[in-house]
């Protein structure tokens, strides 16, 4: 009853100072409050409340009442859950961006990749593609009297010349960041704060996501990424995990990629027949 008598400030129990530098409600303690005006303040840091003690006036209400920032939420959940789906339509509901973490990234790199990458997006096939014609000339080089094949050949058998190859080093040579994004994507290795600080921080503090407000699908992902929100300051006003029985997501992930598996097989299956009859080609 004590607590709720209090005449509390114009942020009441959130930080004055986060929310005019940082534009977040994030909640004060009461062990870092202070009185101005007969109104009580909380800060989140001590380093907080001793910048409003030194100038108050910036970070309390004139003329018009303080603005909240907009709505931001992350939605959290195991593949296949359903986030991208109920983003969407909670973006279009509520008139905010929908971000969707990985794919996010996916598009950081793509520039350089020419495709994307990581375990859903695996595709043996276009190996198979380049081994085959560099197998057939070897074939060539390793019998110098063997005949023209057929202009069928020629036009399968094209290995890539020099240039081309000397053209896909380039193009997979990337920054330190782009590195460290490909391995999160690959290999699930950790972002580095410094990486994310490049991607994560323009969500909270730039236009046109600062106004407008976003659900972000897919991250914070683990406890680290959580500990590095929590650190910055860049607290969402909610975050919701989808909970899904395993056998649901079975049912909605498994049938698709299965489909996909048994399409590529069908392709290498394809290329082994016509590398099969190029070898018979060669040998007559």
């Amino acid at each position: 009853m004590k607590e709720e008598k209090r005449h509390m400030g114009d942020t009441k129990h959130f930080c004055p100072v986060s929310l005019k530098e940082n534009f977040v409600l994030y909640p004060g303690l009461h062990e870092h409050a202070a009185k101005y005006q007969e109104k009580i303040y909380y800060f989140s840091t001590s380093e907080y409340r001793e910048k409003f003690l030194k100038n108050p006036e910036e970070y309390v209400a004139h003329n018009e009442p303080l603005k909240a920032p907009p709505l931001r939420v992350c939605l959290l959940g195991p593949h296949g859950a359903g986030k991208t789906t109920c983003a969407r339509g909670i973006a279009a509901k509520l008139g905010i961006f929908h971000i969707q973490f990985e794919e996010y990234l996916q598009e950081l790199i793509l520039p350089k990749t020419k495709k994307k990458v990581g375990p859903h997006f695996e595709d043996e096939l276009e190996e198979d593609d380049y081994k085959m014609p560099n197998l057939v000339q070897e074939l060539e080089d390793n019998d110098n009297k063997m005949p023209n094949v057929s202009q069928e050949l020629e036009d399968f058998s094209q290995p890539m010349t020099e240039t081309e190859t000397e053209k896909r080093k380039q193009e997979v040579e990337l920054t330190d960041v782009e590195a460290a994004i490909k391995a999160n994507l690959m290999d699930n290795e950790a972002l580095p704060p410094e990486v994310l600080d490049n991607i994560v921080l323009d969500w909270w503090k730039k236009e046109p996501f600062r106004s407008t407000g976003f659900i972000l699908d897919g991250f914070p992902r683990t406890s680290d990424e959580a500990q590095y929100l929590s650190e910055r300051g860049l607290c969402p006003d909610v975050a919701v995990w989808i909970q899904v029985e395993e056998s649901d997501l079975l049912g909605r992930i498994l049938p698709p990629r299965l489909q996909k598996w048994k399409e590529r097989q069908q392709k290498k299956m394809e290329i082994r027949k016509k590398l099969k009859d190029l070898k018979a080609k060669i040998r007559v």
